[in-house]
Formats: structure tokens, C-alpha cells, sequence
């Protein structure tokens, strides 16, 4: 059964069509990748899928079940089983705050738990994503880039969520730090079990990451199948351009 589904959904914004008739479905330990150039709707559904927006029509599926944000105890259930990794580490962390606090903040906003415990899922989020416990006690603007980008993983993992959602996680990082960053969301699916969906432009960072793929063109798919089939013999034009126009990641 999927874990997160879309099925029939629209969305349009501003009186324009946005996204038209995308029907997805994301299963256990499936890593999926949304790509397409930009405006061809890929953070609009992953926006859809977070709960942060409603669909014009169609609807979003939560372990079957339609999700409905009036449901105070199924958003909470579902905002700990589903976390976000944003595009920019310097405008998703709050420069104000130290790192315990930014990482622990899943755990009281969703009221999961507090005390030594609390303490321990932070310290081990930290440490999953390759960093020290000592970073616990400074603030994002001693960190580089990559480092930042880590620690906002670190903070979507101390939920214990079942899937990460990840919009151009790499794309504001230097060449090297983005395949040290894609080398360990790889590790941390094998590790913990995780879903992925991430979206990007490069199909090269997909490529290393997710097994699925699905080509989004004008807030429609066009193509959607093994990232591997699509890379080396993509169905539609749209596509070809695509995997033609994107340097590879060194390995």
C-alpha cells in the first residue's frame, strides 16, 4: 500500500492552472524523483503532499486515508511520519537559535516528547547525519553550507519520519559538498528505512538517489518509469532534453 498519494490532483494559483490531473503514489522504502524545469510544478506537489496546500480538485492520501487538516490528531500522526528537507540551508535554519533548539524543534512543536529523551533524539539525529554533538551548543552561521544542509536533515530526522520530502536539496551547495550531501541521504534510506521523494532539475542527482523517476512538464507528467530506463532511453523528447542538458556528478 502507498504511503503518500495524489490521485486526479489539481492546483492552480493566482486563477492559473498550476498542476492538472497528477495522480502518484509513493510507496515503503521507494525513493522518487520529481523532475522538470522549473515552473513545471514540481515543489507545488510537494507542497500538496506536505499538507501545506489543498488541491484544487483530486486529493492527498495519507496511509490510504484522505488527509484531512482538520484533523488535529491524523496532522500530528502525519507531520511526524512526514518532514520536509528545504532547497537553501541558509534561509531554512534560524539564525537566532542554537543548533539543539532548531533540531529539537519537531519534538515540541508535535509534542512528542521532552527531558532526556528529547535531549538523546537530538544528539542522535546529530550524529546520523555524520556531525559532531558539539555543534549542538553553536549557531548556523558557524557552519559551512554543507554543514547547515546536514543539520537541517538532522532536524527532519528527529521525528523518527517515515518519509522525506526534499525540494533541490543539493542545488545551493558546491559540486563537491552536493555528492557528499546525495551520498548521505542514500545512506540514511539504506539505514532507516526511509522514504524518499525529491525533487530537482538534475536528473544526475536523482540518478544516485532515487530508483523512480517522473518527468513533470507544464504541471503535467509526461514520462515516468525507472530512473535508469529514463536516463538511458527516455520516451519523450521533453525528456531527452533533459538528461542531455545536465552535467553528471563526479563520483
Amino acid at each position: 500500500m502507498s504511503i503518500l498519494e495524489l490521485r486526479s490532483a489539481g492546483f492552480s494559483y493566482g486563477g492559473r492552472s498550476v498542476l492538472d490531473d497528477i495522480t502518484l503514489s509513493v510507496g515503503a522504502d521507494e525513493a522518487v524523483g520529481l523532475v522538470g524545469e522549473s515552473g513545471a510544478g514540481k515543489s507545488t506537489i510537494l507542497r500538496l503532499l506536505l499538507g501545506l496546500a489543498t488541491p484544487r480538485d483530486g486529493e492527498v492520501r495519507f496511509d490510504g486515508a484522505p488527509l484531512e487538516v482538520r484533523d488535529g490528531g491524523l496532522m500530528r500522526r502525519f507531520r511526524a511520519s512526514v518532514q520536509p528537507v528545504f532547497q537553501d540551508p541558509y534561509s531554512s535554519l534560524d539564525p537566532r537559535q542554537r543548533v539543539d533548539r532548531i533540531v529539537g524543534e519537531p519534538l515540541r512543536s508535535l509534542r512528542l516528547t521532552t527531558g532526556d529523551d528529547a535531549r538523546a533524539r537530538v544528539r542522535d539525529a546529530v550524529t546520523s547525519v555524520g556531525l559532531d554533538p558539539d555543534v549542538l551548543t553553536r549557531y548556523p552561521h558557524e557552519f559551512s553550507g554543507g554543514q547547515r544542509q546536514r543539520i537541517a536533515i538532522a532536524r527532519a530526522l528527529v521525528s523518527r519520519p517515515r518519509v522525506l520530502l526534499a525540494d533541490e536539496p543539493v542545488s545551493a551547495l558546491d559540486v563537491t559538498t552536493r555528492v557528499q550531501v546525495i551520498d548521505l541521504l542514500s545512506r540514511l534510506r539504506r539505514e532507516q528505512g526511509l522514504t524518499l521523494i525529491m525533487v530537482s532539475h538534475d536528473l544526475s542527482a536523482v540518478a544516485a538517489v532515487c530508483e523512480r523517476t517522473v518527468v513533470l512538464r507544464d504541471g503535467r507528467i509526461v514520462e515516468s518509469g525507472g530512473t535508469a530506463q529514463i536516463l538511458s532511453a527516455p520516451a519523450t523528447g521533453y525528456a531527452r532534453s533533459l538528461v542531455a542538458a545536465v552535467p553528471r556528478l563526479p563520483r
